[in-house]
C-alpha cells in the first residue's frame, strides 16, 4: 500500500469521525430532551392555585423597603377585587345619582327657600377670612379627591369607552398624583375647620326642637330657632369630621403600605376608603345644593362672609341675638360682627 491511498484512507476516516461527532452533538441533547415532560415534573399553575390558601402566595425577593411588592400570586386577590370593584363601584354609583335624585324631587316638590320677607339690605358677618379659608381649603380638595377618586373605581367601565384609551391614560394618572398630594391639603382643610367651629357644633336642646320641625326645610313659614349652627349643619359638621379622618387615615396608609402593616391590612385599608368616601359624596353634595342653589342667600355665608340680616334672624335666630346682645354691651368679642348696611 502505497503512501497516496494512506493518506487517502486517514482522511477519509477523520471525515467519518467528524460526521458522526456533528451528529452526536445534534441528536444527542434532543434525544435527552425528547424525554422530559414539564408537565409532569413541574407545577402547574391550577395545582398551585389549589395548594395556596386565601392568606398565602408565591413571593419573589426585593431590595426595596416595602416587602409588600414581593408577591406575585395571590389566590385571594381576585376575590378581593371583585368586592372592590363591585361593591365600591356600585356605593359610589348610588351615592351620586342617588344624591342627584333625590335633591331633583326635593327641589320640584318644595322648590327654592326663599327669605320669608324682602331682604334688609342690612349685611351681618357670619364667616371671618380664617374660617371661608378653612371651608374653601376642604371643600375645593374634596371636590378634587372625589372627581379622581371616582375615576379609579368607575372610570374603566364608563369613562374609558368614551374617551379612549390615550386620553383616558393621561387623565387618570395625572388624575392620581393630584389625588395623592391635593390629600394633604384636605387634611389641613379638616384640621383647620374642626378647630374653628367645634365648638359651634356641640349638640344641645335647641337641636331637637329645630329636628322636631324638619329644620323648616319641609313647610314654607317655619323657621325653628338655631344657634350659629343649626341641627343639620351640626351632622354635616360631624359627618364630615369623622368621615374626613377616616379617609385622612386610611388614605395615610395606602400612601405608604409598608406603614400598613401586612397585605391583607392594606386591602382592608382600601376598601374602607372606598366605602366612607362614597357616603361623605353623598353629605357633600346635599351640603353643596342646600348652600347654593337650594337656599336664598346661603351662600353669601360663605362667599362674602357676610349674610343679610333678615337672612340670619329666619334661620338662627338665636346666634343674631347672641351677636347683637355682644354689640350692645361692647364685649370685644363681637367686634366685627355688628350690623352695617
Amino acid at each position: 500500500m502505497n503512501m497516496k491511498t494512506l493518506v487517502q484512507r486517514f482522511v477519509a476516516v477523520l471525515g467519518i469521525l467528524a460526521v458522526l461527532g456533528i451528529v452526536g452533538i445534534s441528536v444527542t441533547p434532543a434525544a435527552q430532551a425528547q424525554q422530559i415532560n414539564p408537565t409532569a415534573q413541574s407545577v402547574t399553575e391550577e395545582s398551585l392555585f389549589e395548594a395556596l390558601q386565601d392568606d398565602q402566595m408565591v413571593e419573589g425577593r426585593v431590595s426595596i423597603p416595602d416587602g409588600l411588592s414581593s408577591g406575585l400570586i395571590k389566590p385571594g386577590n381576585p376575590s378581593w377585587a371583585s368586592t372592590h370593584t363591585g361593591l365600591v363601584r356600585n356605593l359610589s354609583i348610588a351615592a351620586v345619582v342617588g344624591a342627584i335624585v333625590v335633591l331633583t324631587l326635593f327641589y320640584m316638590i318644595r322648590g327654592k327657600i326663599m327669605v320669608d320677607g324682602k331682604m334688609s339690605g342690612i349685611r351681618i358677618l357670619r364667616f371671618t377670612a380664617i374660617e371661608r379659608f378653612a371651608h374653601w381649603l376642604m371643600a375645593g380638595s374634596f371636590i378634587i379627591l372625589a372627581l379622581t377618586g371616582l375615576n379609579l373605581v368607575v372610570g374603566r367601565t364608563m369613562i374609558l369607552p368614551w374617551l379612549g384609551e390615550g386620553a383616558f391614560s393621561t387623565i387618570t394618572i395625572w388624575g392620581k398624583i393630584a389625588h395623592n398630594y391635593v390629600g394633604w391639603a384636605f387634611m389641613l382643610g379638616l384640621t383647620l375647620s374642626f378647630l374653628v367651629w367645634v365648638a359651634h357644633n356641640i349638640p344641645n336642646k335647641v337641636d331637637a326642637e329645630w329636628v322636631a320641625q324638619g329644620g323648616g326645610l319641609l313647610k314654607k313659614g317655619v323657621h325653628p330657632p338655631a344657634r350659629k349652627f343649626n341641627a343639620g349643619q351640626k351632622v354635616i359638621f360631624w359627618l364630615t369630621t369623622l368621615g374626613g379622618a377616616a379617609l385622612s387615615f386610611t388614605g395615610f396608609m395606602l400612601l405608604f403600605p409598608i406603614v400598613a402593616g401586612t397585605q391583607a391590612d392594606w386591602q382592608f385599608y382600601q376598601l374602607i376608603h372606598g366605602i366612607v368616601a362614597a357616603g361623605l359624596s353623598f353629605v357633600i353634595i346635599a351640603h353643596i345644593y342646600i348652600g347654593s342653589i337650594g337656599m336664598e342667600g346661603a351662600f353669601d355665608a360663605m362667599g362674602t362672609g357676610e349674610v343679610d340680616l333678615n337672612w340670619a334672624k329666619e334661620h338662627h335666630s338665636l346666634w343674631v341675638e347672641e351677636v347683637q346682645g355682644k354689640a350692645k354691651s361692647g364685649d370685644s368679642s363681637a367686634r366685627g360682627t355688628q350690623p352695617a348696611e
